[in-house]
């Protein structure tokens, strides 16, 4: 029988940001009975208490009805963090079912480490990066599946991201680009931003000033290319006018190196990813053996 998201038992392992992301996603997209999505974490039940408030999510503390939990979801998101990963993962194998969907948003856990760990190549895994933006809606999600995710599991995997912003779709070893744009890109976004900022204040602007301009200015040229469907550097050349403002502007920033430097910036973020994965990977690999 076909599943909907907002028919889908959905257990969440572990409460943090990101997993309240997805759930004030899910809540705001009118998914049914919010009482079937449950949250747990390892010790902070007034955390638990906080998201039921705000969100009417169930939440469970001791361990029949936590473990009740993990056998009976469809969708059971990993939300805990890396460092507890391995352990976590060696705690749920004894729970699992053959055919559950395991929804990751684990950073630099493979599926193939996680496969390692539960002992199954056929388990149907969800790998994802979101990223901080996810927390208001206006999230970048990428999102890899194992081969034993079934069509119907993809839909419900990307519908759940899809409530906290865009989702793309990639094959595994893309999900470290992924990181180094999107997963990683706000802060890049943020830093230019600081310096946007500091320039207006050493110009005579007054501080909040200087951010409430730069503020709209940056969403105005994001809006700007997502209604236009222009590409950014033909929307960049309709505003620089020959021996203009902007033009010189443009010219510091290329003599400081600007482009070449995001980047090298989105390329190095990829290469740590990798380098992060690996190291996930080798302590994964010490606690199943």
């Amino acid at each position: 029988m076909t599943q909907t998201l907002s028919e889908a038992k959905i257990t969440f392992v572990g409460a943090g940001s990101m997993a309240e992301a997805i759930v004030r996603g899910l809540v705001s997209g009118g998914s049914g009975d919010t009482s079937r999505i449950v949250m747990l974490n390892r010790s902070d039940r007034e955390r638990l208490e906080s998201l039921h408030r705000r969100y009417g999510v169930s939440f469970e503390t001791e361990t029949d009805r936590r473990d009740e939990a993990i056998r009976s979801a469809d969708l059971l998101v990993l939300a805990f963090k890396p460092k507890d990963a391995a352990q976590g993962l060696l705690a749920l194998k004894p729970l699992l079912r053959p055919g559950q969907l395991i929804v990751s948003v684990i950073a630099g856990m493979s599926i193939g480490t996680m496969e390692g760990i539960l002992g199954t190549a056929g388990q149907p895994i969800v790998r994802t990066m979101p990223n901080t933006s996810s927390t208001i809606g206006l999230g970048a999600t990428g999102i890899s599946f194992s081969s034993g995710v079934s069509a119907e599991q993809k839909r419900l995997a990307v519908g759940m991201f899809e409530s906290t912003g865009i989702v793309s779709v990639v094959d595994e070893p893309q999900i470290n680009i992924v990181n180094g744009v999107s997963g990683s890109g706000p802060a890049y976004i943020y830093y230019m931003m600081e310096a946007m900022i500091e320039g207006g204040v050493r110009g005579g602007l007054d501080p909040e000033e200087a951010r409430r301009l730069t503020v709209q200015t940056v969403l105005g040229a994001a809006k700007m290319v997502e209604t236009t469907g222009e590409a950014p550097e033909d929307l960049r050349r309709k505003v620089t006018s020959p021996n203009g403002t902007t033009q010189a502007a443009l010219e510091t920033l290329d003599h400081l190196g600007f482009q070449e430097a995001v980047i090298r910036a989105v390329l190095r973020c990829t290469e740590r990813a990798q380098e992060m994965g690996e190291a996930v990977s080798a302590t994964a690999a010490s606690h199943t053996k």
